[in-house]
């Protein structure tokens, strides 16, 4: 092997596996199947979120399957592994659902460990859940080797049109009385009926499409049935795309640049897409060096509409969305309008507005996409909200469907639980403002996703009686007038740790504010009282999380600098 010649490609795989003194290396790969050839070629790890925790993931093991084969084909040599995956919808409403987050951190490290250590040239990532999908671009970001990332794909609709929300939303509804326990088990039986990520414009869609908007998917990866054909061929695809990556040295920091991130959320804006992608697309573009801020979501949502009538404020689902064409036709609407950047890179080679080229429009007469010309909302449904109880920044889903003003009583909880046990009991009323505190990424830790409250207050027909708002998150399946990610978060002593029940809360989407009218000295007397709570936990992942992570207005990383 010493004479083996330098291919420009392997400039991580040749330290590794070439010369007489990387016997051992060589020896080690020759039992997992590696040949005399394979060693002269480019290495394409393929990092795979299979597991069977999740039906958002269940299928992807097959899909790395193939991207290896593409690979294969194109003259590298691909080898698969793994990095973990958590359910969000499994875990919503526990105290599991506090790994949630953090996972997206471990998966981050675990590629950019496994690739960093195998000296892989090249990368596919596949996920297919909400957090797996930023923690696969971060990892790939940080490595900044030539990669392509495949998105699993969403789920079919349920019987009667149902999905996991559906689900959520039943079970508030039985709390209520509406809905028997036969009632509820034939939704649960039926909503979910195979393998995908959930079906609505939720965080796993809202971010496979922000990925594929700022060109690390190939086109179209974001708007496939998880069990398809089409799916199959866009992980084939995606492995001989590495090669092609290779040949002209193009990687994650020559498409993942500023004018890309604008591109992303511009989509997401007008899909009507998840509040997780304001804490999602910040910490990816942090993992590759480029400032973003929830500033710029402000700035890009004035001149963006919302054209998506997609769950959960609209009425159809993904699936739906990928008959009609997927997202393609909607980015050549927004880049002839100007929208967009055209001159961005993307892991096929050539521009976004190269790849857009040929794209033909919507079939006449569907209802999914609104025209330009007459938006669903003529600015974007993501506020960011400042005020005395956001001095950070918070961020809100409105889409003007639930109004853009709400004043309401504080109802104030110290964790999700007690905010829970109070609307199922029927104790949260019309004109409240249910306060969760203490579930920041610090003082959760985790920061979890509210979909349950949310759910619960939508199942018992409060929905646009009852606010929201707490230093957690919420998932993309939430819709209300819920406000999220309040910065400083309670934990770290931030206003919301002030508020009293009793309190006149006050969310303002077109002012973009959110205040508590208590007056600067009240609140300094309660400043002056307020104890910093004890650590929730004090080893493990979750208390080393806490220990490290960011504020949500940056991202929630643990990968910062000090």
């Amino acid at each position: 092997m010493s004479d083996t010649p330098q291919d420009p490609r392997r400039r991580h795989s040749t330290p590794v596996v070439d010369g007489p003194g990387k016997a051992a290396s060589r020896a080690m790969l020759r039992a997992v199947g590696f040949t005399d050839s394979d060693f002269t070629k480019p290495q394409v790890g393929i990092a795979s979120t299979w597991s069977m925790v999740t039906p958002c993931n269940s299928h992807i093991g097959e899909l790395a399957e193939q991207a290896r084969e593409g690979a294969d084909a194109a003259g590298g040599k691909g080898v698969v592994f793994n990095t973990i995956t958590i359910s969000d919808g499994i875990a919503n409403g526990t105290e599991g659902m506090k790994y949630s987050l953090v996972s997206r951190e471990v998966i981050a490290d675990s590629i950019e460990t496994v690739a960093g250590c195998e000296g892989f040239d090249g990368l596919v990532a596949i996920g297919g859940c909400d957090k797996n999908m930023p923690g696969c671009l971060m990892g790939l970001a940080r490595l900044d080797r030539p990669s392509v990332f495949v998105y699993g794909g969403t789920i079919l609709p349920g019987k009667g049109h149902t999905d996991i929300v559906s689900v959520f939303e039943a079970m508030g509804a039985h709390s209520r009385g509406d809905l028997d326990l036969i009632e509820l088990k034939q939704i649960e039986e039926t909503a979910i009926p195979g393998p995908g990520s959930c079906g609505g414009m939720y965080t796993a869609n809202t971010m496979a499409s922000a990925i594929e908007a700022l060109g690390m998917s190939l086109p179209g990866s974001s708007a496939q049935n998880a069990v398809s054909q089409e799916k199959r061929d866009d992980c084939r695809r995606a492995g001989e795309a590495v090669l092609t990556l290779l040949e002209r040295d193009i990687k994650p920091s020559d498409i993942m640049t500023r004018e890309a991130f604008e591109n992303a959320i511009t989509v997401v804006i007008a899909l009507g897409g998840s509040t997780n992608a304001v804490l999602h697309l910040i910490a990816m573009a942090r993992s590759v060096g480029v400032p973003l801020a929830l500033a710029d979501f402000t700035a890009i949502g004035k001149r963006v509409p919302v054209l998506a009538d997609l769950r959960p404020s609209g009425h159809y689902m993904m699936s739906e969305l990928v008959e009609i064409g997927g997202i393609q036709p909607l980015m050549k609407t927004l880049l002839d309008a100007g929208l967009l950047h055209g001159d961005c890179l993307t892991v096929t080679g050539q521009t976004l507005a190269e790849n857009l080229a040929e794209v033909t429009p919507y079939p006449e007469g569907q209802a999914i996409i609104a025209p330009l010309e007459a938006p669903l909302k003529a600015e974007s449904h993501l506020r960011i909200l400042y005020g005395n109880l956001a001095p950070e920044g918070a961020v809100a889903k409105i889409t003007g469907k639930e109004g853009t003003r709400f004043s309401g009583t504080a109802r104030v909880f110290g964790s999700e639980e007690e905010a829970q046990a109070r609307i199922n009991d029927g104790s949260v009323v019309a004109g409240d403002v249910v306060v969760i505190r203490y579930e920041g990424p610090k003082g959760g830790p985790g920061m979890r996703e509210m979909l349950t409250p949310t759910s619960a207050i939508m199942g018992r027909g409060l929905g646009s009686e009852v606010a929201l708002i707490t230093d957690g998150r919420f998932s993309g399946g939430s819709h209300g007038f819920v406000v999220g990610h309040v910065t400083p978060e309670a934990f770290d002593g931030g206003p919301l740790a002030l508020v009293e029940d009793g309190d006149t809360i006050t969310i303002d989407a077109e002012a973009d504010t959110l205040d508590v009218a208590v007056d600067e000295t009240e609140l300094e007397r309660r400043r002056a009282a307020w104890q910093k709570p004890q650590p929730r936990y004090t080893r493990g992942v979750l208390a080393k999380y806490a220990r490290l992570v960011s504020s949500a207005s940056t991202g929630a990383v643990t990968d910062h600098a000090e």
